[in-house]
């Protein structure tokens, strides 16, 4: 059985230990020094067997404390791990669905396809020289013939200008 000399209060004590405890009476020694030197630095020098258990005592009053908190946590613990098995075992709750694409702008966006594709029908019936169309029903009405829909001259000042083409500043190198 190892023997080891701890100091507690300013005085040294010779204690004996399992084999293999000697770190944890060394720390338990420095925790009794601890509260020894607090009670030295406010009292004075006090006798031994009083120091002792004051020091105990004290340490004995941060345990307490210390049980107390630890059994609020284990409570506390326990109450989430019961909020945890609750939610685990509730049913999963319903996919709720949400639109990407409100109502109001899928009927603006039909309705313009529908539009587009008249257009269409119509420039096609118009360029393959079907005159059984309606022209003032057609939604081509404005254009009067087929240049102006192939093609504007350059110099028109009346047609709309293209836009710029879209060139990088810098060249890419291969």
């Amino acid at each position: 059985m190892p023997e080891l000399t701890i100091h507690i209060g300013g005085r040294a004590f010779e204690v004996s230990c399992q084999e293999g405890e000697e770190s944890f009476l060394q720390m338990a020694s420095k925790m009794l020094d601890d509260e020894a030197q607090v009670l030295s630095d406010q009292i004075g020098r006090v006798p031994e067997a009083r120091m002792l258990l004051m020091a105990g005592l004290m340490l004995a009053d941060k345990t307490a404390a210390a049980d107390d908190r630890n059994r609020e946590l284990e409570v506390e613990l326990a109450q989430r791990v019961a909020e945890i098995e609750e939610l685990r075992a509730a049913p999963a709750p319903e996919p709720e669905q949400v639109e990407i694409i409100p109502p109001q702008v899928q009927e603006t966006l039909e309705v313009l396809a529908t539009q587009a594709e008249a257009l269409a029908d119509d420039l096609d019936a118009r360029l393959a020289g079907d005159t059984s169309v309606d022209a003032e029903a057609s939604p081509m009405a404005d254009v009067t013939d087929e240049a102006d829909v192939l093609a504007v001259s350059p110099g028109d000042s009346d047609a709309p200008e293209a836009p710029e083409p879209n060139v990088p500043d810098e060249t890419v190198g291969v």
